[in-house]
C-alpha cells in the first residue's frame, strides 16, 4: 500500500487527510466532524471503541484517542483511578485516563508535527493499531474492577496473563 505523506511546509497541511485515508481504507465507519476532527467507530476484540483524531493548528499538535465502551459509577472511581496508574506505569507509549463528564476511559497519545516534522499513513495506522491494541488488552482488567469486583491488582494481573499455546 503506497504510503501518503504531507510535509508540513505547506500551507494545507492537515494530517487529519492521512487519517481520513487510512480509516477509508480500512472500510470503517467516520465522520469528518469538523475541519480539526475526526471520529471513526472501531470493532475490537471485546467492544466497540470510538477513534478519535483532533488537529490543533496552533500547536501543531495531533492526538489520537481511543475510548472504550465502558462507563463506570462514581462510587468505582478510586478503584478505577488506582487501576489506571498501574495500567499506565506498563505502557511505552501514550496513556489511559478517564472523563470526568462521562465517566468512559480512553486511551490517548498526542503528536507534535512542528519544525518540519511530519507524519504518514504508516505511521497514523502504527499508531491506531496500537491504541486499539492497547485497549484490547486492558479492557479486561478494567471491567474486572467496575463490573467484577476484583482489586486493581488482580485486574491488572488477569490483562498481563499471556497465554503460551490454544488448547
Amino acid at each position: 500500500m503506497p504510503s501518503i505523506t504531507l510535509k508540513d511546509d505547506s500551507e494545507f497541511f492537515n494530517p487529519l487527510d492521512i487519517a481520513e485515508s487510512v480509516i477509508m481504507d480500512r472500510d470503517w465507519v467516520f465522520d469528518r466532524t469538523a475541519e480539526s476532527e475526526l471520529i471513526a467507530e472501531v470493532s475490537g476484540a471485546c467492544c466497540k471503541y470510538n477513534v478519535w483524531f483532533a488537529w490543533q493548528e496552533d500547536s501543531r499538535g495531533l492526538t489520537l484517542a481511543c475510548s472504550l465502551d465502558s462507563k463506570f459509577p462514581v462510587k468505582m472511581r478510586d478503584r478505577v483511578y488506582a487501576l489506571l496508574a498501574l495500567v499506565n506505569e506498563k505502557l511505552w507509549l501514550g496513556h489511559f485516563d478517564v472523563s470526568s463528564e462521562d465517566h468512559s476511559v480512553t486511551f490517548r497519545h498526542s503528536l507534535l508535527l512542528s519544525d518540519g516534522a511530519s507524519t504518514n499513513a504508516d505511521h497514523l495506522r502504527e499508531l491506531i493499531d496500537l491504541a486499539i491494541s492497547e485497549c484490547d488488552r486492558f479492557y479486561p482488567a478494567f471491567q474486572s474492577v467496575i463490573w467484577g469486583g476484583k482489586s486493581p491488582a488482580e485486574a491488572l494481573e488477569i490483562a498481563m496473563f499471556e497465554t503460551i499455546a490454544e488448547a
